[in-house]
């Protein structure tokens, strides 16, 4: 894990959230050559797989790290404008933030960024109430069953 993922990890702390409890997904699926920011048709490719991804977690609740996950919920806005902001987007809550790799390419950006994910906390909680829910919904663990596993025949 690199810097930037680390610097997530400890924001993540902050919000009282860990890794197991978000869900983390890309608006592009690949790197664009030499890490250069994604294009316009290059996100327009990978939006039907985010979308689908979307579907299938069917979250209440994003934290967009980065103007370009930003401006798919909310385009046209800047995030130097908006970020920490909760906004209702359709039936979901929508939290843009900075990217975590900001604070390592714009060192001034990092009490901003610290600031956001020191209020996450109570955003989430607001953002809970206003869906009906009183607390943190965590996922019921489910055990791992002690047999062995057996290989299938294919005849």
């Amino acid at each position: 894990m690199g810097a930037s993922g680390k610097f997530l990890d400890q924001l993540l702390t902050q919000a009282e959230l860990n890794r197991s409890d978000v869900f983390i997904a890309n608006v592009v699926k690949c790197r664009p050559p030499g890490n250069r920011d994604p294009q316009a048709d290059e996100l327009a490719a990978c939006d039907e797989y985010l979308e689908a991804q979307i579907n299938a977690v069917n979250p209440s609740i994003i934290v967009t790290l980065g103007r370009f996950s930003m401006g798919r919920f909310i385009p046209g806005a800047k995030i130097t404008a908006i970020h920490g902001r909760m906004h209702k987007v359709g039936e979901r809550f929508v939290i843009p933030m900075f990217h975590p790799a900001a604070a390592l390419h714009q060192a001034a950006l990092k009490p901003s960024i610290l600031a956001d994910f020191a209020r996450s906390p109570e955003q989430l909680d607001e953002a809970r109430k206003s869906l009906g829910r009183t607390q943190k919904q965590t996922r019921k663990r489910v055990e791992p069953k002690d047999e062995k596993p057996r290989q299938l025949s294919l005849f």
